[in-house]
C-alpha cells in the first residue's frame, strides 16, 4: 500500500458513451458496467476511489429527476465510490448548441451547463460527490472560427463568463477542456488567451488532459502554435522535456482538473467523435509520455512543489474499443498507471 491517498483516482465513465454506435462494433456500454470495471481493477492492494460521468443518455439523463440522482448515487455507493467531476453535454447533437452562436446556440448552451451545474449541485448534497468541477468546451469547430477568429473568440469568451454566472450561482467551478478539435481551444496560445478574456479564475479553469495537451506541442489544427519543431525526433526526450516544461508554464495556474493519460502523437476520432488526441493504453508499444513523468510537469510548479489544484486525477480512455475495455487487464494497468502517478505526486492527508 502506498502512504499517499491524494490525489483521489478516478476513471472515467464516458468512455462507454462517447464514440460509440448502436449496431457496430463499438455499441454504447452502459453505466453500471463501467463502474463494475472501475470497481473490480486492483493493482497491488490499491483501488480506484472514484469516476467522473457524462450528464447525457444512456449513463445519466440530462433532465433526471431528484429519485433517478439519488439512485446513480446509490450504484456509486454501492461499489465503494464516489463522484468527481461531470461532463456537461453542451454540444448541438446532445441538446446544447455553439458557444460561438450568440443566438440560439448560446441558449441551448447554457441551457445544459444550467442542466449540469443542477446536477453537479445535487449530486454533491447527496454526499456522494465530493469534489470536481463541471466540464465545457465552446461545442463547435476550428473550421468555423478561423473565419474571423478574434471575433469568435470575443462571442465564445462571452457564453463563458455567463456559462461561469451559472456556476457560481451553483457554488460549481467549470473546466474548459482543451482540445485541438474545438474552436478557440484547439491550440495552447488560443486557450490561454480565452481564459484570459472570461478573466474568471474562481469559475472558469483548465481541464488538462495528457493526451490532448501533447498535441497542443505537436501544432495540430494551429502550426503556428507548435512549441516542438516540424521535424521532432521522439528519441530527443531533453527536447519533449524543454516543450512541456514550456506549454505548463502557460496553462498550469489555470488547472483545476486533470486526466492522465498516454497518446502516440497521433489523432484519432470514432463514432460522431471528432479527431481529437488519440488515447491509448499506459504500455502502449508506440505511446509518447513517460506517464508519471510528465504527469509531474502538470501537478508540481516551476520549483517542483505539489501545487495540490486538484483533490483528484482522472483517467480518460476516450473512444478505447469495446474488446479493450472488456479485458479487466486493461483496467488493471490503467490504475497501476494512475498509482505510480500518485506515488511520485500526490500527498497525504
Amino acid at each position: 500500500m502506498e502512504s499517499n491517498n491524494y490525489p483521489k483516482l478516478h476513471n472515467a465513465a464516458w468512455p462507454g458513451v462517447v464514440g460509440k454506435e448502436p449496431g457496430t462494433k463499438n455499441p454504447p456500454i452502459d453505466l453500471d458496467t463501467m463502474l463494475d470495471y472501475t470497481a473490480n481493477a486492483e493493482f497491488e492492494g490499491e483501488k480506484f476511489d472514484g469516476v467522473d460521468i457524462f450528464l447525457f443518455d444512456p449513463h445519466v439523463n440530462i433532465d433526471a429527476s431528484d429519485d433517478e440522482l439519488k439512485e446513480i448515487a446509490e450504484k456509486v455507493q454501492s461499489r465503494d465510490l464516489v463522484i468527481g467531476s461531470v461532463v456537461a453535454p453542451v454540444w448541438e447533437p446532445t441538446g446544447g448548441g455553439s458557444a460561438m452562436d450568440p443566438g440560439e446556440g448560446r441558449t441551448s448552451f447554457l441551457n445544459q451547463v444550467t442542466k449540469g451545474c443542477r446536477i453537479a449541485q445535487n449530486l454533491r448534497e447527496l454526499g456522494v460527490r465530493p469534489y470536481g468541477v463541471v466540464r465545457i468546451d465552446s461545442a463547435t469547430g476550428p473550421g468555423e472560427w478561423a473565419d474571423d477568429p478574434e471575433k469568435n473568440q470575443e462571442i465564445i469568451a462571452e457564453t463563458f463568463r455567463q456559462a461561469a454566472d451559472i456556476a457560481a450561482d451553483h457554488g460549481e467551478r467549470l473546466a474548459a477542456e482543451g482540445e485541438i478539435c474545438w474552436a478557440g481551444m484547439h491550440s495552447w496560445r488560443r486557450m490561454v488567451q480565452l481564459l484570459e478574456l472570461v478573466d474568471r479564475p474562481q469559475q472558469l479553469g483548465f481541464q488538462a488532459d495528457m493526451a490532448h495537451t501533447l498535441l497542443y506541442l505537436l501544432g495540430f489544427n494551429a502550426s503556428e502554435d507548435a512549441i516542438l519543431p516540424a521535424d521532432y525526433d521522439w528519441s530527443d526526450k531533453e527536447l519533449l522535456d524543454k516543450a512541456m516544461a514550456d506549454l505548463t508554464s502557460k496553462l498550469r495556474k489555470w488547472t483545476i482538473d486533470f486526466h492522465v493519460a498516454q497518446n502516440d502523437g497521433t489523432v484519432h476520432g470514432s463514432g460522431s467523435h471528432d479527431k481529437t488526441g488519440h488515447h491509448c493504453v499506459p504500455n502502449d508499444p508506440n505511446g509518447k509520455l513517460d506517464i508519471p513523468h510528465h504527469a509531474g510537469f502538470w501537478l508540481r510548479d516551476e520549483e517542483g512543489e505539489l501545487t495540490k489544484a486538484t483533490r483528484h486525477n482522472c483517467w480518460d480512455g476516450c473512444m478505447f474499443d469495446n474488446d479493450i475495455m472488456e479485458k479487466p487487464e486493461t483496467w488493471n494497468s490503467i490504475l497501476a498507471s494512475m498509482v505510480a502517478v500518485r506515488r511520485q505526486h500526490g500527498w497525504s492527508e
